[in-house]
């Protein structure tokens, strides 16, 4: 919270940067707690909420989309998940068919390298990877004084190295973060790939339509989370 910043710089010895010039009137606020007191000492704490943002259609809270199109793996199955809102536009302007789903599924959901889908298109639906890691530093920075416990934060870099996770991690400590999350990369994710034709132009290999079998689970491991799995983007269920 606000007064939180102050002792932090005190702890540090240099200021934090973060912005602290926004008030909000908790008079109100106040006045309430004073006349019928709190339950509990802290109240605010923000989570991605990424499977429940999947079953719902929507993009998990406070981060980016990861994806406009891809698949989800937890011990349930697989999920195939499309950004919906990206479907009604393409609908709008009769962009909608067979053949955007099929350049969605050849592209990994990303926008840039489809023509004719419009600018305005593209620049709304900038996926996770698209958006600077800065800018999402910088929003988590700004919304954490406003929070009492603390946000998880995941940060994505489609091809990491040395001197951008470092640059990235020093950014998310002198704008004063009390953690982050996950890091995501390229790497980890996996798109599910379909036969498919842009016009002759790029020949794609034959992949089977049928479902790979999927290995049957004892109630032990379902307890136990997947370090191997985790690896490969999979997500344990427990993991919420």
């Amino acid at each position: 919270p606000q007064d939180s910043l102050e002792l932090l710089e005190k702890e540090r010895g240099c200021a934090v940067e973060v912005p602290k010039e926004g008030k909000m009137d908790w008079s109100i606020v106040r006045e309430k707690i004073a006349k019928h007191g709190m339950r509990n000492s802290n109240v605010i704490a923000i989570a991605p909420t990424a499977t429940i943002s999947n079953i719902m259609g929507s993009s998990p809270c406070i981060e980016p989309t990861y994806k406009n199109l891809f698949v989800k793996s937890n011990l349930s199955g697989d999920f195939m998940v499309l950004n919906r809102f990206l479907v009604n536009d393409l609908k709008k302007e009769d962009l909608w068919g067979k053949e955007m789903s099929d350049q969605l599924k050849y592209f990994d959901g990303e926008l840039s390298d489809i023509p004719n889908i419009p600018d305005w298109i593209k620049d709304k639906y900038l996926t996770a990877f698209d958006v600077s890691y800065e800018f999402v530093i910088a929003s988590a920075a700004r919304r954490q004084k406003w929070i009492d416990q603390s946000q998880s934060v995941n940060l994505f870099l489609g091809e990491p190295d040395l001197k951008a996770l470092s640059h990235m991690y020093r950014a998310a400590w002198r704008q004063g973060l009390k953690t982050t999350y996950y890091l995501r990369t390229l790497g980890a994710s996996n798109i599910e790939k379909a036969t498919v034709d842009l016009k002759q132009k790029k020949p794609l290999a034959d992949v089977s339509d049928e479902p790979s079998a999927k290995k049957k689970y004892t109630e032990a491991e379902k307890k136990a989370c997947s370090i191997e799995g985790m690896m490969n983007g999979e997500e344990c269920e427990a993991c919420q």
